[in-house]
């Protein structure tokens, strides 16, 4: 299922600056075409502030306020293929929306999104980026990422963007039978890891380093 031709052509790029970002995606090992359809169609100067613009399509994490980034295009394309690898998942919960970039990437791939941010300010730009991107499968919620959304629960597949020290039993519970959860796990080291819900229990994939703000509990001042 993919919705991501909605939203192309949105704003001050070019479609030449957009085929390098995906250029330079295929290089660094990126092999899904629904993930490099669904990343050249996001305008992703639209989840930078204005003065940031500029830079929006380097592949580089970028501050968004509050002491939090946005996760570098490669780091984004590289969470999104592992979580749809072989599958077709069509309901996920997304840990950490920040900015709503990733949320949106979802949105063009599978058939519903739940994201949560802790951090109101940042939720309610989301929201407002949602809107302006007619992203109607995308449904955001001020809450606690190590909470999950256990009303909305089971998912096919959970990503998060913040790194908890372990991966939280409360997410592993709301994995649908065959889900996935892809996700950074650790402190000053961390791993981008991918946990499998299988007939006998789950399996654990550890994939490559990664550096992610830690996943914090509570909801967030701002």
């Amino acid at each position: 299922m993919n919705r991501s031709a909605d939203i192309s052509g949105i704003g001050m790029t070019s479609q030449r600056t957009r085929e390098r970002l995906v250029q330079r995606l295929v290089e660094q090992g990126i092999t899904s075409i629904t993930v490099l359809d669904a990343m050249r169609n996001v305008p992703r100067h639209l989840f930078v502030d204005e003065a940031m613009a500029h830079r929006a399509y380097e592949d580089t994490a970028l501050p968004i306020g509050f002491q939090q980034t946005l996760s570098q295009p490669y780091i984004v394309a590289r969470m999104t293929e592992l979580l749809i690898a072989g599958r077709d998942p069509q309901k996920i919960l997304e840990i950490g929306s920040g900015s709503g970039y990733q949320s949106a990437v979802l949105a063009g791939i599978v058939g519903e999104v739940y994201a949560l941010e802790r951090i109101k300010p940042l939720l309610l730009a989301a929201r407002k980026r949602m809107r302006q991107l007619k992203l109607r499968n995308v449904q955001m919620r001020h809450g606690d990422g190590y909470e999950g959304w256990e009303s909305q629960a089971p998912f096919d597949g959970i990503l998060a963007a913040a790194a908890p020290e372990q991966v939280p039993q409360s997410l592993l519970g709301q994995l649908a039978l065959g889900g996935r959860l892809v996700m950074p796990v650790g402190g000053r080291e961390q791993t981008l890891v991918v946990v499998e819900r299988t007939d006998s229990g789950f399996e654990r994939y550890d994939v490559e380093p990664v550096r992610f703000v830690p996943l914090l509990p509570g909801l967030g001042n701002g």
